[in-house]
């Protein structure tokens, strides 16, 4: 779990992050939202201990990161996995030598242990057979792929993804969605995305933060997402007729599982009235 408590960053005198707190749990995927400049990569940022907030905590499983120095901050940092908006593979190594690359930098096993490792993970991402190419021979979803095993070669407790699904079409966008989702539930990491992907929102969101202007504006899940008031948060999320229409539709569709779902509770109730249709006349 990691908790973000109170946190402010301002630069050159220009705030950017305005008191902002967020729990974020594990077993489930915690996503970032909000417009560009909202401040949500600057907040992901202060997160990993990329940037260091002018006030507030940053709080792993308990542990407060931001004042952690030394050692014991380089041992948070080997339990975080990264998932780059471009990938960032190295153009020079083939997939297999990408992967082991974390594995290379901060364990003294052995090549053999290592390899399979590498292709366990690959073996995840469906990636069997792709050692030996180079990215320039890859799709980019493959290459996305690639970047999700290297992510989780270490098994992270916490797993960041900034823009997961940045040039990728909407069939592969959903694979790489449900795939993440998968492997948070599985390995039971906790998974922060910043992302503009309103399918993500949908699909994946568990708990969902909306930043604007460097505030929480709003937060909540993907079913009560559908429900919300909040004006900056639908002007956001359903932008054009077209996802409003389809916002409304969903709503409809929520509102009658509810309702089926209270009829059915209220026929198993042991004091639910026994319904007798009425006699039809002959």
């Amino acid at each position: 779990m990691i908790e973000v408590k109170n946190i402010e960053k301002s630069f050159d005198g220009k705030v950017i992050i305005d008191d902002v707190s967020a729990v974020m749990k594990n077993g489930q995927c915690n996503l970032i939202i909000g417009s560009s400049g909202s401040g949500k990569t600057v907040l992901m940022k202060c997160m990993v201990g990329l940037f260091d907030p002018n006030a507030g905590s940053v709080l792993y499983n308990g542990e407060n990161f931001t004042e952690m120095t030394g050692a014991h901050k380089t041992q948070i940092r080997k339990e975080i996995g990264m998932l780059f908006q471009g990938s960032a593979l190295f153009d020079s190594l083939t997939v297999e030598q990408n992967v082991m690359f974390p594995l290379n930098m901060f364990t003294k096993d052995s090549f053999r242990k290592k390899l399979d490792r590498v292709n366990e993970v690959l073996e995840r991402v469906n990636l069997i057979g792709a050692n030996k190419k180079y990215p320039s021979e890859l799709s980019g979803g493959m290459k996305k792929r690639v970047a999700l095993a290297r992510a989780i070669v270490l098994n992270p407790k916490y797993l960041f993804c900034d823009e997961p699904n940045s040039g990728l079409d909407p069939q592969t966008s959903l694979v790489i969605d449900r795939l993440i989702k998968e492997i948070t539930e599985e390995y039971n990491i906790t998974t922060v995305i910043n992302t503009h992907d309103m399918n993500s929102v949908m699909e994946i969101g568990n708990y969902i933060l909306y930043m604007y202007q460097g505030k929480k504006e709003w937060e909540g899940n993907n079913k009560e997402i559908i429900f919300s008031k909040n004006e900056k948060l639908n002007d956001f999320i359903f932008a054009s007729e077209f996802l409003q229409d389809a916002k409304d539709m969903r709503m409809l569709e929520e509102k009658g599982k509810i309702s089926r779902q209270r009829n059915m509770e209220a026929l198993l109730h042991k004091d639910a009235p026994i319904l007798i249709p009425p006699q039809q006349k002959p």
